[in-house]
């Protein structure tokens, strides 16, 4: 703001754009809201192993190959969703000693994932043991796509109307009225992660007829949105 001189009025302020931004700028309340959902999951997400010991290298390799060739066999045919390999390994086993560094052997490995409805991922671990597994990287549990988006979207709903009502607290403690919102800003509503049930365990001596119980969960998905409001 700056102030002319006018002939019988004295000094009149002027109001430059620059100055009338500038005081718009000061005039603004920041603040952010949060929105949570929870979904129930009806996937589970599983990460398959195959791991051999040998003393020859494509020998180990032969069978981590067939061995997964029937586990995969397997899952194809029970119509899993989103089959894909996701690791293969074959590296030397060493013996250190007396200063020596000897290869006493080969380790192989392959990992699948893939996803299943819940309630037959139990079943469907035992036959994949069976088949050839003999290790299990991990187990999670996902809700459906079009559920986690859902819920995405409300989370974002409910962001907006935390951060809408924390600013008409203030606003309206302090006798002033919003006029706008001049800023919008999304902070976070990713997909959220799995919820893992378990890592890395063996299935190596366990009986051939136990029964894997597999029960899911709930996914919860956060939302963060901060608003910045003229008053």
């Amino acid at each position: 703001m700056s102030a002319t001189l006018v002939s019988g009025l004295g000094f009149v302020p002027v109001f430059t754009p620059t100055a009338i931004a500038q005081e718009a700028a000061m005039r603004t309340l920041t603040v952010t809201g949060q929105g949570e959902e929870s979904v129930q999951t009806t996937k589970t997400q599983v990460d398959l192993g195959v791991d051999v010991q040998g003393t020859e290298a494509e020998a180990v390799q032969r069978e981590v190959a067939q061995r997964t060739a029937a586990v995969v066999e397997l899952l194809r045919s029970r119509g899993v969703e989103k089959l894909e390999t996701t690791g293969i390994q074959l590296s030397p086993r060493y013996n250190y000693e007396n200063g020596r560094t000897d290869v006493i052997g080969y380790s192989g490995s392959n990992t699948v994932s893939f996803r299943v409805p819940t309630e037959g991922a139990g079943t469907l671990l035992d036959d994949a043991v069976n088949a050839g597994a003999n290790q299990i990287r991990s187990v999670s549990f996902v809700a459906e796509d079009a559920a986690l988006e859902a819920a995405r979207q409300q989370a974002l709903r409910e962001a907006v109307e935390d951060a809408q009502s924390q600013a008409g607290v203030v606003l309206g403690s302090l006798n002033l009225r919003s006029q706008e919102i001049v800023s919008i800003q999304i902070n976070g509503a990713a997909p959220p992660a799995p919820v893992p049930m378990f890592r890395q365990a063996e299935y190596a001596g366990m009986q051939a007829d136990a029964s894997t119980p597999v029960v899911g969960g709930e996914q919860t998905v956060q939302a963060q949105v901060t608003l910045q409001i003229r008053y």
